[in-house]
């Protein structure tokens, strides 16, 4: 039975019993692969060069009341992932911690930081981190995502903290932003080390990338999408270079529907611009969605024991995502909640419709 309840910003929604195309737009026929790099100094095995902390590089405020590192790990892959890892001033003991990646094509300076650092202020440590082939972290060829390797962050992710002197190893989470969010609740089915999941404006990677926006995606589109996508592979081989899929525009039309808007706004302003963001200022790898159209996630996300936090917008265009992963978790400790007036990208970096008080709460509550 689904219950709904009332908080002071958001609509929540809590099962008591069991309950629970292709990331591109399509306009006028054209295909824009979406928030499908610029990015820091490789080489061509993928090796990535770490930029120094002295100066603030975040797209948020740096809040004084937290102490961040710029750490590095690797995954069971062999990429090196490179982290900021955040801390609470003058806390002694060990704390729980928390995994923060996201979206989709950002890097850790944008909205996985600011998540990070805002939980870190509240007494967790947390590590915001560039998924692998993207940012500071390593892997060759650039701007490439799949299934199984953006999951497999996480649990790295995980790796590292259960190793951290400082952090009560019993007590780690995992939060995913759009994109990310899907990817971690796929950890959480897998990594029973992880005590806690909270997803923000999830996508399913592969669900789009298969199905298309709004699951408009036929069979025989699909064919044919392959096919394009298997015939640039071939060009990619004979010309020993990878094709970008297209970006996001560098001036709108004003034709583009709501949500390509509402992602202009925040990757290519002051307000979430990023030099090595894939989604500010570079392409995805095209052929990236080949392993996600193969690859389904969530498989076994009824599987998921450890209590779950969704959260999307009222208003996003991808609150389907959550509502039918939601559909397919089981127990009383996973929850929905839905923000009144909220699109996708609110919930990145704007703190009047991030439900920060409920997310804390939310953790210390699963950690106790």
């Amino acid at each position: 039975m689904l219950k709904q309840s009332f908080y002071s910003v958001p609509i929540r929604f809590q099962r008591q019993s069991k309950i629970m195309q292709r990331r591109s737009f399509i306009i006028g026929g054209a295909t824009l692969t979406a928030l499908t790099v610029a990015g820091p100094v490789r080489s061509l095995e993928g090796k990535t060069k770490m930029n120094n902390l002295e100066k603030w590089d975040k797209t948020f405020p740096q809040d004084d009341r937290v102490e961040h590192k710029k750490v590095s790990f690797y995954t069971r892959f062999g990429t090196r992932l490179i982290g900021n890892l955040y801390c609470p001033k003058g806390v002694s003991g060990d704390l729980p911690a928390i995994a923060v990646c996201g979206p989709f094509g950002a890097v850790k300076e944008q909205a996985s930081g600011l998540y990070a650092q805002t939980l870190a202020a509240n007494g967790f440590v947390t590590l915001a981190f560039d998924p692998s082939f993207t940012g500071e972290s390593s892997g060759f060829p650039r701007n490439l995502a799949s299934p199984d390797i953006s999951t497999e962050d996480f649990s790295a992710a995980v790796d590292y903290l259960s190793n951290l002197k400082g952090v009560d190893h019993n007590k780690i989470g995992v939060l995913g932003i759009c994109g990310f969010g899907g990817f971690a609740l796929n950890a959480a089915a897998i990594d029973t080390r992880i005590k806690a999941t909270v997803t923000s404006t999830m996508y399913d990677m592969s669900r789009v990338n298969t199905y298309g926006y709004f699951d408009k995606m036929d069979k025989n589109a699909r064919y044919a999408l392959k096919q394009e996508l298997n015939a640039q592979r071939t060009e990619d081989t004979k010309d020993g270079t990878y094709a970008p899929g297209a970006g996001l525009p560098d001036k709108l039309t004003g034709d583009e529907p709501q949500f390509v808007k509402d992602y202009w706004e925040y990757y290519k302003t002051p307000r979430g611009f990023h030099p090595r963001s894939i989604n500010s200022n570079g392409h995805w790898n095209k052929t990236s969605a080949l392993s996600f159209i193969n690859t389904p996630l969530l498989t076994f996300a009824d599987e998921i024991r450890s209590p779950v936090l969704m959260i999307h917008g009222e208003k996003a265009h991808s609150l389907y995502f959550s509502k039918d992963a939601f559909k397919k978790l089981t127990g009383d400790n996973k929850t929905l909640m839905i923000i009144p007036a909220a699109n996708h990208t609110d919930l990145y970096d704007n703190m009047k419709y991030i439900p920060m008080r409920e997310i804390v709460a939310f953790y210390k509550k699963s950690f106790s």
